[in-house]
């Protein structure tokens, strides 16, 4: 009988994808052992207005997928990423194999009010990435406190922690350089001309 790989699915607005994401899928591909991890943006975010088309964020998130063999891109048809509707999607196609979702510190403190969290959590291993400005020690205590548990859950310190998207994109507005942009979304950026029109 073949082995159940083990698939890490990072869903997100990736806008645009920078070192902090990079980097967090590689701790998560390290510290949960995984076979494959595939990056899951959303089409269109909650609660996010002005989001690049879609289509691009695509094109640059396979741009930096490139250099780790160990990468994808994941194109579900809904806008946002939902339990009731994304899960039995990636059940289906990852048949037989073993989920571990990853997600900022952020996100992690707000999953229990999820719809449907108990279904994602009951057969799924999670990665948390802890951000700058939260505790390591206060948010395992608070996972632990969750009515329904992963199957496993591991928390990882980031390497790029203060990193973020909205520091990049006024970088690609500017066209100058900043900590975490990645070059080929730089260059992805410059040239179909992404992000000028940010206020």
């Amino acid at each position: 009988m073949k082995k159940p790989l083990r698939i890490g699915i990072y869903a997100g607005t990736f806008d645009p994808v920078h070192v902090g994401h990079i980097s967090f899928a590689l701790q998560a591909m390290k510290i949960a052992k995984l076979d494959k991890l595939y990056f899951l943006p959303e089409r269109r975010p909650r609660a996010k207005q002005g989001v690049e088309h879609f289509g691009h964020r695509v094109a640059m998130l396979k741009r930096a997928c490139r250099p780790h063999a160990a990468f994808g891109v994941l194109e579900l048809d809904e806008l946002s990423f939902s339990v009731d509707r994304s899960l039995p999607q990636l059940k289906k196609r990852f048949r037989n194999n073993q989920l571990i979702f990853l997600v900022g510190s952020d996100v992690a403190e707000q999953l229990p009010s999820w719809s449907h969290a108990e279904k994602l959590l009951a057969n799924s291993e999670l990665v948390v990435g802890v951000r700058g400005g939260h505790d390591h020690k206060k948010l395992s205590q608070q996972i632990a406190t969750w009515p329904m548990q992963p199957k496993a859950s591991y928390l990882v310190e980031s390497y790029a922690a203060e990193v973020s998207s909205g520091a990049v994109r006024e970088a690609l507005r500017e066209r100058r350089y900043v900590r975490g942009l990645l070059s080929s979304v730089a260059s992805y950026s410059n040239r179909h001309w992404l992000y000028v029109s940010l206020a």
